[in-house]
C-alpha cells in the first residue's frame, strides 16, 4: 500500500493503548494480523559546536527501545526524549502525531533514523499515523523502507533483540592487583556497650545503617527500598518544614496538593521524558480482583499533574504570579540497592511549581528559594554547602538553567547535591499551552500575540536527613544538631542504686521533674530518663547512641549544690550549670553547639575544596578525598573528557597497578559557585588537557555520591532537580 492511499479515519489517540483500542472496534477496515508501530523522537547529547540533530526511533511496538541504546546505534553517548517545540520545528508535526511519513526531502538532513531490525522482518501489515493521530494506514516494511530512501535521510538498522538479549551477561573481570593497603577489621573493640560495632572511617555503609537502625531513625518495612520513618527522623522533616513554609509563604507560595494517580493519557503528555524514566513508574492494575480499564501511574513526579491545572487557571496577567507548593511522597520503583534518606523507593519531598509574566520575576524567585535552602542546610542541619549554578550539561533537561547547593561527605570524599532551584524559562507553559494576553498592548494597537508565562521550579527532600547524620555522627551514633533533634536535652538521674531509700529517691525524681518543667518552661525540648532497670552509664550511652545533643546528670550531689552537670554530644565537654540559671543558660550553650557543630563541618569542608591549576594534580587530589576547582571553559565534551581522563582505568588496559581509590566512574561537574576563588586572566584556557578553549570559570568537580533515583530526563536527581 502506498503511502498516500487508504487512510481510515477515527478519534485522534494519545498514546498505542488508546490506538490499539480504537482499532480494534474496527474489525472491517484494519487488516487480519496487523501490528502497531511506534515513532520516537530523541535529542542526543551533542557539543554546541556541531548541529542538533534528531534521532527519530521507528520500532514495533512491542520492541523495547531504551534511550540509550538508540543513541548508542548512531553513536552518541547518550539522549533525552525531544522536547515538543524541537519536535514541531524539525518536523512540522505535533508529538503525537509523528510517524515515518512525517520525514521529507526537506527535513531530512537535521535526522538521523534508528529503524528497528524487528520491523523489518516484520511480515504483516503495519499500522503507521500519516502525521496524524486521528488517522491510520497500514504499511510494509518495505513500503516504510522504501518511503525513508527517497527522503534520503540517514538510517541506521538496529537490532534491539541482541541488546536485550545481551543486557544481563557481565563479562568476566580480569584479574589485577590494586594498590592497597593491609584490609583493617571495622569492628570495634567493646562495642557491646556503645551499639555501634562497627568503624565509621573502615566501613562507612556498615556505619550508616547500624547508626539509622540502632538510633531509632528508621525501622526496616518488608517492600524492598521503603522504610518506616520512626518519630526520631520525622521530627527532624516536621521542622524543616516549619521553617521552608515560614519562608515560602512570606514570598507568596501557597500550599495545596494534588492527587497521587495519574493516568497513562496525563502521563504522554510528557511522552517526551517518560521513554527512559519509564522502567521506575509503578502502575496500580487492579480494584480488588478486577482489572482497571487503564492501569494508573503512582506520581513519579508532578509536573503532568499540576500544569494542566496551571493552564486551566492563568488566563490573564492579572492572575501572575501564580505560586504553589506540595508537600507529597513519590514513587521512583528504583531497582538499584537502596540506601535510606538517599535512595529509596518511596521519599518525601516538597516541591514549588510557579509561573511569572517576566523572566526578571523569575530569575529573582530562583535565588530566593535557593536561599532557603542554604537555610535548611547552614541554620537548621548544621551542614555547609556552596551555592552555585549546574553547567549545561548538568542542568535539568528542558530548562533555562539550574541553581544548586552542593554537600560534601567527608568520610567517602564525595560531593553531594543539596537541593535544586530551576528556572524553566517557557519551555514546559509552551508544552501545557499555559499563556496570557500581553498586558503592553495599548488602547487602538493591533492585539499583540499572547505570551507564554515564565516557570520555576524547585524542591527538596528527605535526602536532606541522610547528608545531615553522615557528616554529624561518629563512633558513638548520631550527633543531632540542636535545632532539629526531638529531644535537645535528656535529664538522667545519677548516684542512686538498689541501696538508696525509696524516699531519697522520690526526692531526687521530683527535683528532675521540677528541671523538665522549667526547661519545657524555656523552649527546649527535653526528655527525663527515670527507667530503673538500668544503669546511669547504660543510659548515657544509649542517648549518645540517639544523637541528643546535651545531657544533664542529676544525682544527690548536684541537687546538694543546687547545680547539673552538663555533658556536650558533640564533643563530650563537661561543664556545670546552676539550676537557677537553667532557663537562660541551657538554650544559650545548645545555640552554641549548633555553632560549633557547623563550624567543624565547614572548617573540614572548606579544608577540602582544592584549587587546582596542572591536571596533573587532579585525579591525586580526587583520590585524597577532595573536590576540586578548575579552570574550565564549561562545554559539554571537555565535561566529558574530565570524566574520561579520571576514570579508574579499566583493568586489562595496562600492566600499571591501579589505584584503587582513584573514582571508578570519573569527576562530574558539581557546579559553577556563584563566589568564584579568583578571577579568570584573560586570555586564560582551560586546564583540561588537549583543550584549546579560554576558560570561562572557576568549575566545581568531585566525585559524587550515590543518591536518589535516576531522573527520568538526567542522570543526576529527580526532575524537580536532585531534591
Amino acid at each position: 500500500m502506498s503511502a498516500g492511499n487508504g487512510a481510515i479515519a477515527h478519534a485522534a489517540v494519545a498514546d498505542n493503548k488508546e490506538w490499539s483500542k480504537v482499532l480494534a472496534e474496527m474489525p472491517k477496515e484494519v487488516p487480519t494480523s496487523s501490528v502497531l508501530s511506534k515513532t520516537l523522537v530523541l535529542k542526543p547529547k551533542t557539543p554546541k559546536s556541531q548541529t542538533a540533530i534528531l534521532i527519530v526511533v521507528v520500532a514495533l511496538e512491542s520492541t523495547q527501545t531504551p534511550a540509550n541504546l538508540c543513541a548508542k546505534a548512531i553513536g552518541a553517548k547518550e539522549a533525552r526524549a525531544a522536547a515538543a517545540d524541537a519536535i514541531e520545528t524539525a518536523l512540522g508535526v505535533k508529538p503525537q502525531d509523528v510517524s515515518p511519513l512525517s520525514i521529507t526531502s526537506v527535513n531530512a538532513s537535521n535526522i538521523q533514523v534508528v529503524l528497528d531490525q524487528n520491523l523489518i522482518n516484520e511480515k504483516n501489515p503495519i499500522a503507521i499515523h500519516p502525521s496524524d493521530s486521528a488517522k491510520t494506514i497500514f504499511m510494509t516494511a518495505a513500503d516504510i523502507e522504501s518511503h525513508l530512501e527517497k527522503t534520503g535521510v540517514k538510517v541506521v538498522q538496529h537490532d534491539f533483540k541482541v541488546d536485550a538479549a545481551a543486557a544481563p551477561v557481565t563479562a568476566p573481570q580480569a584479574t589485577k592487583t590494586a594498590i592497597k593497603g593491609p584490609k583493617k577489621d571495622a569492628k570495634i573493640e567493646g562495642a557491646a556497650l556503645i551499639g555501634i560495632d562497627v568503624d565509621k572511617d573502615i566501613d562507612f555503609p556498615g556505619w550508616y545503617q547500624q547508626v539509622l537502625t540502632k538510633g531509632e531513625m528508621i525501622d526496616y518495612y518488608d517492600v524492598s527500598g521503603c522504610y518506616v520513618y520512626l518519630p526520631a527522623s520525622y521530627s527532624i522533616w516536621e521542622k524543616i518544614q516549619d521553617y521552608l513554609n515560614s519562608n515560602i509563604k512570606m514570598i507568596g507560595v501557597k500550599n495545596c496538593y494534588f492527587p497521587m494517580f495519574v493516568s497513562n493519557k496525563a502521563l504522554q503528555l510528557e511522552k517526551d521524558h517518560i521513554e527512559g524514566f519509564a522502567p521506575e513508574v509503578a502502575w496500580v492494575t487492579k480494584a480488588g480482583n478486577t482489572d482497571l480499564d487503564e492501569p494508573i501511574a503512582i506520581r513519579p513526579t508532578s509536573e503532568t499533574i499540576i500544569y494542566p491545572h496551571f493552564s486551566k487557571k492563568i488566563r490573564s496577567h492579572r492572575d501572575l504570579p501564580y505560586r504553589l507548593n506540595q508537600w507529597c511522597s513519590v514513587v521512583r520503583w528504583e531497582f538499584k540497592h537502596p540506601m535510606p534518606f538517599l535512595r529509596t523507593r518511596e521519599f518525601l519531598w516538597q516541591e514549588g511549581h510557579t509561573a511569572f509574566l517576566t523572566k526578571a520575576e523569575t530569575d529573582k524567585e530562583v535565588l530566593q528559594v535557593l536561599e532557603y535552602y542554604a537555610g535548611v542546610y547552614e541554620q537548621l542541619l548544621a551542614v555547609p554547602v556552596i551555592r552555585g549554578r549546574k553547567t549545561e550539561k548538568e542542568k535539568f533537561p528542558g530548562g533555562l538553567y539550574t541553581t544548586t547547593v552542593e554537600g560534601y561527605i567527608p568520610h567517602t570524599g564525595r560531593g553531594i547535591q543539596g537541593a535544586t532551584s530551576h528556572c524553566l524559562g517557557q519551555h514546559f507553559s509552551k508544552m501545557f499551552d499555559i499563556k496570557v494576553e500581553d498586558p503592553s498592548t495599548k488602547s487602538g494597537e493591533v492585539k499583540k500575540p499572547p505570551i507564554n508565562v515564565w516557570q520555576n521550579s524547585w524542591g527538596l527532600s528527605t535526602r536532606v536527613i541522610g547528608v545531615m547524620i553522615m557528616i554529624h555522627g561518629d563512633k558513638q551514633g548520631l550527633v543531632h544538631p540542636p535545632r532539629v533533634a526531638e529531644y535537645q536535652v535528656v535529664v538522667i538521674p545519677v548516684g542512686i542504686n538498689a541501696k538508696t531509700a525509696d524516699t531519697d529517691r522520690e526526692l531526687l525524681y521530683a527535683h528532675i521533674v521540677k528541671i523538665e518543667q522549667t526547661l519545657l518552661s524555656a523552649g527546649v525540648r527535653v526528655v527525663i530518663d527515670l527507667t530503673d532497670n538500668y544503669t546511669p552509664a547504660w543510659k548515657f550511652n544509649n542517648w549518645e547512641l540517639k544523637g541528643v545533643p546535651l545531657r544533664l546528670e542529676f544525682g544527690p550531689g548536684e541537687a546538694k549544690g543546687g547545680f547539673v552537670t552538663t555533658a556536650r554530644r558533640d564533643t563530650g565537654e563537661k561543664t556545670k550549670i546552676q539550676i537557677v540559671d537553667l532557663e537562660e543558660d541551657v538554650p544559650k550553650l545548645l545555640e552554641t553547639i549548633q555553632k560549633d557543630m557547623y563550624t567543624k563541618a565547614d572548617n573540614v569542608f572548606k579544608s577540602h575544596v582544592i584549587q587546582i591549576t596542572n591536571w596533573k594534580d587532579f585525579v591525586p587530589a580526587l583520590n585524597a578525598k577532595n573536590v576540586c576547582l578548575i579552570e574550565h571553559c564549561l562545554t559539554e565534551d571537555c565535561e566529558d573528557k574530565v570524566k574520561e581522563l579520571s576514570a579508574r582505568r579499566q583493568e586489562g588496559e595496562d600492566d600499571n597497578p591501579q589505584d584503587e581509590r582513584a573514582p571508578s566512574m570519573g569527576a562530574k561537574s558539581l557546579c559553577i559557585p556563584f563566589e568564584q576563588p579568583a578571577k579568570i586572566a584573560e586570555g586564560k584556557k582551560c586546564m583540561v588537557p588537549g583543550c584549546q578553549k579560554g576558560a570561562e570559570s572557576w568549575c566545581l568537580f568531585g566525585s559524587v555520591q550515590p543518591v536518589s533515583p535516576k531522573a527520568k530526563i538526567q542522570d543526576t536527581d529527580p526532575v524537580i532537580g536532585s531534591y
